[in-house]
């Protein structure tokens, strides 16, 4: 069934995706884009393994507009029956997300027909995949705004993460030896600048304030002429908070500019750099506008595959690093390496989707966050929304006052949620990002991150709502603190033994 394709099997007796999209989300229906032409020499051969695949573009030429159901029956073709309705239901969309159908599809000839290395110049193989990089790279240029000779392409967002940050550092150290990032960045980001205080630089990690924002004031009192990098994330990966990225690209451009000429003229203003890799496909960005100079991507936090991620790194005005993969000199030198051109081909045709079909998906996911948000807030009380309100809508917060974060996810093993960032997964310790907020332990271990994303469905998230009223008043009437908070006792007050 079309539904248990982009569930993977959670059930094969729901109605299909298109009946309770139109019947219960107030959006608007999605115009699916039609795959780009391929290369001249981009043929699958072996029709007896194709599955019912188009061979070449004549026959492709015919399939416009493409189906919602001809996509995904196409991408279960070979399956031998409904996967499992044990499967739980997904919703984690910040620690990685499904690869798209159609991401798949341009992905196969390169691995099979079109092998060549992007590098070999000497033959029709390496021309084709050559072209076929190059094309990805134009695809995710165009949805930042940006030229394809700004986007390197690297291993994800944490090797980015890195190249930035070290390799600007390193490269500008002997005039400049300050970094400014915040409390609530990405642990990569945070690792990065605490390896850099090892080597001698100085950093300062501003607070947020309740909503996640940084305090632009605080940011600008920050400033130095000594200041090498900005580094701010547009969209956090566990609260959805959306940074105010244009003001502080204006900020290092005037701002900044200023206090870096009282180190001689040519001296360059503090880099803006941003981790996008929850943001990139999701919310318009552009690079110019925004004054960014350094950006890191991920692929499959974009309906890409897993293992590929960009760099934007400005030409004009240029910004210079230090490379820390040293090599064959790939990537303007920045990132040696042989490209897989599989990876690129699928990142660039995700990024491709997302900015056809941005639109279509941020209202989507909005409704549905809406929904599991007033759905749950109105039938449980003592439930909090962490982060600002007008962040990203796929990334939600919620904490669930006096109750151990731990015992209700195992209490929900039917859905895949997550209490903060995949990266930190295995730590008992509360979210740093949640204490950053003003938090306390117990409301910081009481939290859970719902992320809802493109294939998410309406009956899903009210099967979780359900779940999660259900499984929450359970746990409270079980809790000792629940029945001393509903005597009205003040917890604070009270003195434990130790």
């Amino acid at each position: 069934m079309l539904a248990s394709s982009l569930r993977w099997g959670i059930s094969a007796t729901r109605p299909v995706y298109r009946q309770a999209l139109g019947a219960r989300a107030p959006v608007i229906r999605r115009g699916y884009v039609a795959p780009p032409s391929k290369p001249a020499m981009a043929k699958i051969v072996n029709a007896d393994r194709t599955k019912g695949r188009v061979a070449d573009d004549e026959a492709k030429s015919d399939m416009h507009p493409v189906s919602r159901e001809e996509i995904f029956s196409h991408a279960m073709e070979g399956q031998k029956g409904e996967r499992p309705a044990s499967r739980p239901i997904y919703l984690d969309a910040q620690s990685t997300t499904p690869t798209d159908p159609r991401v798949l599809d341009a992905m196969l000839p390169y691995y099979i027909n079109q092998f060549g290395n992007p590098h070999s110049r000497t033959h029709a193989y390496g021309w084709e995949t050559e072209s076929a990089a190059e094309q990805g790279r134009k695809h995710i240029a165009d949805l930042i705004h940006a030229d394809p000779k700004e986007v390197i392409f690297t291993s994800g967002a944490t090797e980015s993460n890195n190249m930035s940050l070290k390799g600007v550092a390193r490269f500008y150290k002997s005039k400049k030896n300050h970094i400014i990032t915040t409390q609530t960045e990405h642990k990569c980001v945070l690792d990065s600048c605490r390896a850099l205080q090892e080597e001698g630089f100085e950093v300062t990690y501003l607070p947020v304030q309740s909503n996640g924002q940084v305090n632009l004031d605080d940011l600008k009192a920050a400033l130095r002429p000594t200041t090498a990098i900005v580094s701010v994330m547009t969209v956090n990966n566990e609260i959805g908070v959306i940074q105010p990225i244009k003001e502080i690209g204006h900020l290092l451009k005037t701002y900044g500019a200023d206090l870096a000429k009282e180190l001689g003229r040519g001296t360059p203003k503090p880099f803006f750099h941003t981790d996008a890799a929850q943001a990139l496909g999701k919310i318009p960005i552009d690079v110019n506008e925004a004054g960014i100079d350094l950006m890191s991507m991920s692929s499959h936090k974009l309906y890409g595959p897993k293992g590929i991620g960009a760099c934007f790194v400005r030409r004009r005005p240029r910004v210079r690093l230090e490379a820390i993969i040293s090599g064959g000199g790939q990537e303007r030198g920045l990132r040696s390496g042989t490209l897989a051109t599989p990876l690129v081909v699928g990142f660039g045709e995700a990024a491709r989707l997302a900015k056809e079909e941005m639109a279509y998906d941020h209202a989507h996911i909005s409704a549905l966050a809406k929904r599991l948000r007033d759905n749950i807030m109105s039938r449980v009380e003592m439930v909090l929304l962490n982060g600002d309100p007008e962040g990203y809508p796929g990334c939600t917060n919620l904490t669930f006052q006096y109750i151990e974060g731990e015992s209700l996810l195992m209490a929900l093993k039917d859905i895949c949620l997550s209490s903060g960032s995949a990266c930190t997964s295995a730590s008992l310790e509360p979210s740093y990002v949640l204490r950053a907020l003003g938090l306390d332990d117990a409301n910081a271990h009481s939290s859970l991150r719902f992320g809802i994303g493109r294939f998410t469905t309406v009956e899903e998230i009210d099967f979780v709502c359900d779940k999660i009223v259900a499984v929450v008043n359970r746990l409270r009437e079980l809790s000792p603190l629940w029945e001393m908070v509903q005597d009205g006792i003040d917890l604070k007050t009270i003195e434990w033994s130790g």
